[in-house]
């Protein structure tokens, strides 16, 4: 931890990296002031960060410093849910939990015990390292983090392995750009002026999205496609890719397996029937196979969002398996990048130094059910760390409802006063990253980063490692030899690697490291698919037996007559998910389009109900001519007091799954709407 004199001088800058969730891990200049943060600017130690930062990070002494900043630990000292806590030192906190923890362990065993975490916004020191270690060595329940990019990780890996795609950098390169349901606007600005220099090159650019996103309003061809089906579109452009001679037949053939198998699935879809599932013009369908087909090099930026419903992993395999069928690797600028896909030789598992438990697994995106019918045992605890559920789970009204039971014992450790703390037992401080060690790899930039504390903690935050290092103390869970410090925890990650040391010089001269293969590889050139046999697997077994129906086989729109409208949930620009979500103010408003809002007499505005069987949220209304006929959006990351009656759209969300990876299906939610 970083330790301030009090002859440090009153103005400083140090150096730090951004953590949130995001593709663009920025490298930080961060201005301090008698020690505070006062300002944060982008550096210029990797090229895409380019010395500037988006709005969220920009604003962070705003959260660090704000009123909802937890100083203390706190015990809860009224009804769950009343907002009445006392004040209490860590050392009786720690006491309270760990005895607690005890009595569950020996009467109910420690499966009755699940840690509650998601680790999109931290690194390898944050998310894992003793956290993990204390709850595997405590048989606590496992946890399978499935909000985001469960589909998308599962069908990419089952495709192409582990293998580094296009860098976001080479974009710049390629004459066609194709961003798939992915708003780098609001969730990855440092894309943008990439893309912008290739346009201004002559390339051009595709969106797939259901709405007119900022970048939707620039390209040359926007397919503002129906929530689910991008199965369908996806497979009526390789139909059309092999019908029309574009299938580059002598790559598939050096490099692809199952290809005859991918040609017989995809001719169930012609562009005609896609275009009616989808909702789209033919015309523009058409004229997306031609431009795809033409471009060279043509890169697709496959984002989350496709992965969001019943269709998810089989939606995000079809879209991944189009270059292949076009053969658009190989040249720089060409194929397709998905998230985190970098080979880098080292593994948070050796900081956290303990295998994984045969202790049951339990989803946490259907926490709600979970926390209803498990027995065997039923949980009785939940430790929340790095994760809101109460505002980003699915089935929200029956998750508050488990929440406020007394015999739940819920513990969280957050850095404000979210939701889910305003229902627990006991609140503890948590460290911000400016405020903690962290070291973290990048999802879309291929950098990693080794980040000091900058600042000192406000109040008595301390990080994930100090709290579960001295739960680990408190329940003898220590052996001999145990990385248990910041610096031992690191150390032991770039050991337990031939790759490890270099990566560690790296970051030691330059404070950023890249992949041993290079930040900027060119797939088919110098880097190969991951698989056993280095070949695309365009229908992987696999993932064949695990979709419920058969990978790529399309599960169609649940609307009814009831619940005609699609809701969608996709990130608010000034929020990671949740987070900063303390720092709103603007109350929830629902987008429809005119044409939906003329049909129920709704103007902006107006006070509406949103419903379906599962929940009903009420807020305002807002017309907006970026949303399509029979969608309506209610951004993700809301918390309780931005709508009327205290729900988000998480309250609507149905408790199905993705086809793959047992991904939740967010987008999945048919409401009606109606003036209040």
């Amino acid at each position: 931890m970083f330790a301030y004199s009090a002859s440090m001088a009153p103005m400083e800058e140090r150096s730090s990296s951004c953590p949130l969730d995001c593709p663009d891990l920025c490298g930080l200049t961060v201005t301090i002031d008698q020690g505070r943060v006062v300002e944060i600017n982008g550096d210029r130690r990797g090229p895409i960060t380019d010395g500037f930062v988006c709005g969220k990070v920009r604003k962070f002494a705003d959260h660090m410093y704000g009123d909802d900043r937890i100083k203390t630990p706190l015990i809860r000292d009224g009804a769950k849910g009343s907002g009445q806590f006392r004040t209490a030192t860590w050392d009786e906190a720690l006491a309270i939990v760990a005895t607690r923890l005890q009595l569950i362990r020996s009467t109910s065993g420690a499966e009755a015990i699940l840690p509650y975490h998601y680790g999109g916004s931290n690194g390898w020191l944050t998310e894992g390292a003793l956290a993990t270690r204390f709850f595997r060595r405590l048989g606590a329940s496992n946890l399978d983090r499935t909000f985001c990019a469960a589909a998308t990780t599962a069908a990419c890996r089952g495709l192409y392995g582990v293998m580094q795609g296009v860098a976001l950098e080479d974009y710049e390169h390629a004459r066609l750009i194709v961003l798939w349901g992915i708003n780098p606007t609001a969730t990855g600005i440092h894309l943008v002026p990439v893309i912008e220099r290739a346009i201004a090159a002559g390339a051009k650019l595709v969106v797939v999205d259901p709405r007119k996103t900022p970048l939707a309003r620039r390209a040359d061809l926007h397919l503002p496609i129906r929530p689910g089906t991008d199965v369908p579109v996806a497979l009526a452009v390789i139909h059309a890719l092999f019908t029309r001679g574009h299938a580059n037949r002598a790559f598939l053939a050096e490099h692809a397996a199952e290809v005859e198998e991918l040609e017989r699935r995809s001719a169930r879809w012609s562009l005609e029937d896609a275009a009616r599932e989808a909702g789209l013009e033919l015309a523009e369908l058409d004229r997306f196979v031609e431009l795809y087909a033409q471009a060279s090099p043509a890169v697709i930026r496959v984002g989350n969002g496709l992965e969001r419903n019943r269709n998810g992993g089989s939606a995000v395999a079809a879209v991944l398996a189009i270059p292949a069928v076009a053969g658009k690797f190989g040249v720089r600028g060409g194929g397709y990048t998905m998230a985190g896909d970098a080979r880098w030789g080292v593994s948070d598992q050796a900081g956290i130094a303990e295998p994984p438990s045969a202790a049951r697994t339990i989803n946490m995106s259907q926490i709600s059910t979970a926390l209803q019918t498990l027995t065997e045992p039923r949980l009785e605890c939940l430790f929340v760390y790095n994760c809101n559920p109460a505002v980003t789970a699915p089935d929200q009204r029956a998750l508050i409802e488990e929440l406020r039971r007394d015999d739940l014992f819920v513990v969280v450790h957050d850095q404000v006063m979210t939701d889910t703390a305003h229902l627990a037992d006991v609140v503890l401080p948590a460290t911000t990253f400016l405020e903690h060690r962290d070291l973290r790899r990048g999802d879309g930039a291929t950098r990693m980063f080794d980040s000091h504390a900058v600042v000192a903690p406000v109040g008595e935050a301390r990080s994930n490692n100090q709290l579960f290092g001295a739960l680990l103390e408190r329940f003898d869970l220590v052996r001999p030899g145990d990385a248990m410090t910041d610096e031992e925890i690191v150390a032991s990650v770039f050991a337990a690697s031939p790759d490890g040391p270099a990566l560690r010089a790296q970051l030691a001269t330059a404070t950023i490291a890249s992949p041993p293969e290079g930040a900027r590889q060119i797939p088919f050139v110098e880097v190969f698919p991951g698989t056993p046999d280095q070949k695309i697997h365009l229908v992987p077994e696999h993932l064949d037996r695990e979709a419920p129906a058969g990978l790529y086989t399309y599960q169609p729109d649940p609307r009814t007559d009831e619940f005609p409208l699609t809701l969608i949930s996709p990130s608010l620009a000034t929020q990671i998910s949740s987070m900063f979500g303390q720092l709103r103010t603007a109350p929830a408003a629902l987008e429809l389009s005119a044409h939906d809002a003329a049909a129920r007499g709704i103007r902006t505005g107006d006070a509406i109900k949103v419903w379906n069987s599962y929940g009903e949220v009420h807020c305002l209304a807002k017309i907006a001519t970026e949303v399509r006929d029979g969608v309506c959006v209610l951004p993700k990351g809301l918390w309780r007091k931005h709508t009327a009656n205290g729900f988000t759209s998480n309250a609507l969300i149905p408790p199905g799954l993705a086809d793959l990876g047992g991904q939740a299906a967010f987008n999945d939610a048919r409401v009606q709407v109606a003036k209040r």
